[in-house]
């Protein structure tokens, strides 16, 4: 903290008063209390065809009908694009993949801060398939991977957007989903992330069922 009253105590609480935080104080907190995040690691094109990867853990989908997805992209620092949101931006496509726990380490190289231009999924063994419907590409070790066309993108201040993509088309590991569009987490086996650098499994899982009245 930096001095300022935004920190109180009673008996049972600490508490914060978000309006008197800065910025990276409220990530902090943000982000080690919205818990457990699903982690998209999204592949792009740019206008020349280079392919782009970038893990988010800012994301979660919103709506069945339209199927929409979205994720919390950031700026550099200077306020310029970084290679994500500028490549949906020239392009108005992107694919959702899902991180299970086998492509973890993979999805981790995707993160390291490459110069633009550079093929992320070359560097993290990752294989790039066409896509069906739109220009970018999925990737063939993901259990799972979304085709989205961009729907809408928020601009949050100057530092953040919000991109909504509308699915048009997903690719599933065999196995994954049966005749009744049961999806089995097991295949899946997605990883979420925590608060800083610790992420989770979802492998522990109990059943709760949706109270009926009488």
């Amino acid at each position: 903290m930096d001095g300022r009253t935004t920190q109180t105590q009673t008996s049972d609480r600490t508490e914060f008063d978000f309006t008197a935080l800065s910025a990276r104080e409220r990530y902090k907190l943000m982000i080690g209390t919205i818990i457990p995040r699903p982690i998209a690691l999204v592949t792009t094109v740019d206008e020349h065809g280079t392919f782009n990867a970038a893990p988010f853990s800012f994301f979660n989908c919103l709506s069945a009908d339209p199927p929409i997805l979205a994720i919390g992209v950031e700026n550099n620092a200077d306020m310029s694009f970084k290679d994500t949101g500028h490549n949906i931006r020239m392009t108005e496509v992107f694919t959702v993949n899902i991180v299970s726990h086998a492509i973890a380490e993979a999805m981790h190289v995707c993160g390291t801060k490459y110069p633009r231009g550079v093929d992320e999924l070359k560097h993290a063994g990752l294989t790039a398939m066409p896509g069906a419907k739109i220009a970018a590409p999925w990737i063939k070790e993901a259990p799972a991977a979304f085709e989205c066309r961009r729907h809408i993108t928020l601009e949050l201040g100057k530092s953040r957007q919000i991109i909504m993509g509308e699915i048009v088309f997903a690719h599933y590991q065999e196995g994954a989903v049966d005749s009744a569009l049961h999806v089995d987490p097991n295949v899946i086996d997605a990883i979420a992330r925590l608060g800083g650098d610790t992420c989770s499994t979802i492998r522990d899982r109990f059943e709760m069922l949706t109270p009926k009245l009488g």
